[in-house]
């Protein structure tokens, strides 16, 4: 009895110095060694990734080689993977060399005036299925070379060949490689480098871009990390437990929309607004999705142009169903998680699909015959049984990189005659017809099919008869992808803009910002009754949101605008000038700028940038069409020859 005695008194003591001696080390830790919790308060900085590898030695080691890690580099003897080895490459009649000199990497190409010189390499761009290579330009620009090393068969290739051969992208065309559409600064830079800061001067057309690292590391999807480290070097009884270990960015225990909605900054079509802010709320507070519609898209959302997986998984039953990108890819080598039709077995029943009853094609090691896909390449036996083939079809992207759709749809030749739309059937067996893969179809699963939300906007994309009641049941329709009822809801826009102004009007009251904001960027504004419908808008919580509305409200003359409400106003317009000039370098922010000067009456300052516009792209009409407009009101028609 008098042992146990013993242990409860020690018990006691042992607990009381416990609790103590955690406010003891904060009271010693405020007044000596401020530089611990004090500073936990203190805005984050950029550490590197040789600051993470001794707590996090495991995820460090898959990141090294993956894509991430890969995504740019300086140019040197462990990066470049191209041949530099005096190689020649015949394109166009002309002689395109590959060469070093002083341990440098030397291109001898045609070059700003489409007269071939020599030019010095400085990074390399990416490693695999493909690499490309930079070149530094006057005003602080990296030009990406058309030049492009295919990594798989060892050879060099040409872009033009392979991305638009049908256009004549001569030096001046913007598509060449000197041009704005191959300008790193502007096009690739955000997504390749960490803490990536564009740097752009719209009023001397330069760059001052710069990162803290040269590739996708730790920090640029966990965020600046030196408060983590000093949340980390303290004991671990004196860690705030609130803090989310002091990153900015919550990467556990989120659900699966904030999750996707972090990779979408660098995985999706998208305008950017600003340079990346790693405190967001919104998605659109710092970048605009590009909704999938033509001709970036098929009419029914399946990939067709460059998606980066955003823009056709957040149309899919997956994404509806909470599945997140870690689901099936490690996060921090870009692999799958599992091989195979193991990776879809964590969700679905092995039982009903991994079965010749549901995909009803030979497995590997059975006899076939000779199946040609789309692409001219034999399939092998086996490769009908895998689930990716099936509701996974891919599309080639720069010549040889190999996509696929993430909108995980079953596969409809029946409406593919109807849509002009592919389908997986027939992309694998490319020799045989959509009459033919319906067939076997209908043989194998039955008559019924579900209906698609692909028929709607193709109808509606179209104007066919009876398609803009079924656009605006689907805008309305919660039960489908929030991108695809934006999707409606543009096409109405673009097609039914009188006829669907109701259904603007309610739009602008849902609770999506993607919603509210597409519904703003086609409200069609005819006088100053519908300036109460958009006037709650300026104060919304998501900054695209409110500078949409800006632009909107920016033809009211002033003396008629309702004077509570013009610092909201004036607030807002701010930010949407601010956006377009952090992306003057692109025509459309160019053009979105002239029409921002024009609607606030400023015509000389709008016939700027609508000049600027035309001298990037002089094929962008917009803004030769708006100059010309611009022109015929202040009665200089001998200038619009210049448009």
């Amino acid at each position: 009895m008098v042992n146990k005695e013993k242990w409860k008194i020690t018990g006691v003591i042992a607990t009381i110095l416990i609790v103590l001696s955690v406010p003891l080390y904060l009271l010693k830790a405020t007044y000596f060694d401020q530089d611990l919790t004090a500073e936990l308060e203190f805005e984050p900085q950029f550490v590197g990734k040789e600051s993470c590898i001794d707590c996090h030695k495991i995820a460090y080691d898959l990141w090294t080689g993956s894509d991430h890690d890969l995504a740019m580099d300086y140019a040197n003897d462990s990066t470049v993977r191209g041949d530099f080895e005096n190689a020649e490459f015949e394109y166009k009649g002309q002689t395109h060399k590959f060469y070093k000199r002083d341990d440098k990497y030397y291109v001898y190409t045609d070059g700003p005036e489409g007269i071939m010189q020599e030019f010095e390499v400085k990074y390399t761009f990416g490693a695999h299925p493909l690499q490309q290579y930079l070149v530094e330009f006057d005003g602080g620009r990296l030009q990406t070379l058309a030049l492009t090393w295919d990594t798989i068969s060892k050879a060099w290739y040409h872009m033009e060949e392979a991305v638009y051969p049908e256009d004549d992208v001569h030096a001046s065309n913007w598509l060449h490689w000197t041009n704005q559409a191959q300008n790193w600064n502007g096009m690739c830079a955000d997504c390749h480098s960490t803490n990536l800061k564009k740097g752009f001067d719209i009023n001397t057309d330069t760059f001052n871009t710069t990162w803290s690292e040269i590739d996708v590391s730790c920090e640029a999807c966990h965020g600046p990390s030196s408060e983590h480290i000093k949340w980390a070097n303290l004991p671990e009884m004196a860690r705030p437990q609130n803090t989310n270990t002091g990153l900015i960015v919550q990467t556990s225990d989120i659900d699966n929309r904030r999750y996707v909605d972090l990779c979408a900054r660098c995985h999706s079509r998208r305008s950017s607004l600003r340079d990346y802010d790693f405190d967001w709320t919104d998605l659109l507070d710092h970048m605009i999705p590009e909704l999938p519609n033509e001709p970036m898209y098929y009419s029914d959302g399946q990939i067709l142009e460059e998606d980066y997986v955003y823009g056709s998984f957040t149309q899919s039953r997956m994404y509806m169903e909470d599945v997140m990108c870690n689901d099936c890819h490690n996060v921090h080598s870009g692999k799958l998680v599992l091989d195979g039709n193991t990776l879809c077995l964590q969700c679905h029943r092995s039982d009903v699909y991994e079965t010749y009853n549901h995909h009803f094609h030979k497995y590997k090691g059975e006899s076939s015959l000779k199946v040609i896909d789309e692409f001219g390449k034999e399939s092998k036996v086996g490769d009908g049984a895998q689930c990716i083939n099936c509701h996974m079809p891919g599309r080639y992207y720069m010549g040889v990189d190999y996509r696929r759709d993430h909108s995980f749809r079953v596969p409809r030749p029946d409406l593919s005659d109807q849509l002009g739309t592919p389908n997986a059937c027939t992309q694998c067996h490319a020799n045989e017809s959509n009459v033919w893969a319906s067939n076997y179809l209908r043989k194998w699963y039955g008559e019924s099919t579900n209906p698609h939300y692909g028929i709607a906007l193709a109808a509606g994309a179209q104007m066919q008869e009876g398609a803009f009641a079924n656009l605006v049941k689907l805008t309305k329709d919660d039960l489908y992808p929030v991108i695809i009822r934006a999707t409606a809801l543009s096409i109405l826009g673009g097609n039914y803009p009188d006829s669907s102004k109701m259904v603007f009007k309610n739009s602008l009251k849902d609770i999506e910002s993607l919603i509210r904001y597409t519904a703003l960027h086609h409200y069609p504004f005819t006088g100053l009754d519908d300036i109460n419908d958009i006037i709650p808008l300026l104060n919304d919580p998501v900054r695209a949101v409110r500078f949409e509305a800006a632009i909107s409200l920016s033809v009211v003359p002033v003396d008629q605008f309702p004077s509570k409400s013009k610092h909201a106003l004036d607030e807002a317009l701010l930010e949407y000038k601010e956006a377009m000039e952090y992306s003057a370098d692109f025509s459309a922010s160019r053009h979105n700028l002239g029409n921002f000067y024009s609607n606030i009456g400023d015509p000389n300052a709008a016939i700027e940038q609508y000049k600027a516009a035309i001298k990037i792209d002089d094929l962008f009409y917009p803004a030769k069409v708006n100059l010309a407009m611009i022109y015929n009101q202040m009665g200089e028609m001998r200038k619009l020859k210049y448009c």
